[in-house]
Formats: C-alpha cells, structure tokens, sequence
C-alpha cells in the first residue's frame, strides 16, 4: 500500500478499478486548512489524463507493472510489431500507443514495453540513441560567435535543434526523454 503523501513522477497506483500513473504532482500546506495533494494522472489502460485532489493518508493499492525489453521489427501501415528476444513472440501495437518512440526508434532497435496484466501501455526507447542527419542547413562561417543551433531532420523523421557545425550525414546522439542533442559521434 502506498499514500498520496509518497506520490512521485512515474509511480503507478490502482484507484476505483482502474490504473494510474502519477504525471506531475505538488503538496499544497495552505496556511489555514489540511494539506493536501494535488496531483495529474494518467490512466495507463485508456490513456486519458486528469487532475485530482488526495488527502495525503489516502491508501492506495500499488500496481505491478512488468516492463520487458522487446526488439521492434516492423509496420505494417496500421500495426507497429515487437519481438521479445526471448520466446521469439511477436505482439502488434497500434500506433496510438508507438507514437512518443517512433522519433527515436528504427527497424531492429531495442524497446522497452511495460505491461499492466499482460496488456502492453507504454512504449520506451533507450535513454540515447545514435541517429543520422538526413536534413539540415550547412553552418555559415563566422556565424558560431553566439554559439548558434539550427533545425535538423534525423533519419526518423523527428526534428530538433543541433550546434552550426553539423552536417547531413552526420550520427548524433540524442537523448530521447527530453528530445534534445547531446553530441556528434
């Protein structure tokens, strides 16, 4: 059993028959009055999202959640597919569920899916991925005085801004929590 009170960012709960993750929280002490909990979650099953308000002795069952390291295969227009390296089972996802990953994921990169009662709700890529430049303005020189950045497209599809010194083709890492460069490679 967890309370309000241990809300943090990531924890997952049951709450009136269904599954919660915790998105953002605050502890709120006004100064006349109870303090409280107020906190965004997040339904894991449905994926619908809303603000509440906890007492913070509140009791709350916590939710197993099973996260395994799949390996992503392929689409087929509606369908993403995962292997698990494992049992060599394949799982299809919609792309509802895929769709945060496929900026930072390509065929054959490995995945991590967490599972709530065997049902599969969030996608995860690895915290860096390697990707290549296939877009990009060629830096002008004499213009790195203020340490500029510039858009670039990865092989993706995903856009971010990246140092004036970069270049189409190109690998570069980056760090797919907060979608941002971090270095050439």
């Amino acid at each position: 059993m967890i309370t309000a009170g241990d809300f943090r960012k990531g924890l997952t709960f049951e709450m009136d028959g269904d599954v919660y993750e915790v998105v953002d929280f605050q502890h709120v002490k006004p100064g006349k009055g109870a303090a409280f909990v107020r906190a965004k979650i997040k339904s894991v099953l449905t994926g619908s999202i809303k603000d509440s308000t906890f007492n913070p002795s509140e009791k709350f069952e916590k939710a197993v959640i099973e996260n395994k390291d799949m390996q992503y295969l392929y689409n087929d227009g509606t369908l993403y597919y995962f292997m698990d390296t494992e049992s060599y089972e394949q799982i299809p996802l919609e792309k509802s569920m895929v769709e945060d990953a496929l900026n930072f994921i390509k065929e054959n990169d490995m995945v991590n899916i967490n599972f709530f009662q065997g049902k599969a709700f969030r996608v995860s890529p690895e915290n860096f991925v390697e990707l290549e430049v296939t877009a990009t303005e060629p830096g002008v020189k004499g213009d790195t005085s203020s340490g500029g950045s510039k858009p670039a497209t990865v092989e993706t599809g995903f856009t971010l801004n990246v140092p004036l010194f970069v270049n189409n083709g190109d690998k570069i890492r980056i760090d797919t929590r907060t979608g941002e460069y971090m270095s050439r490679v």
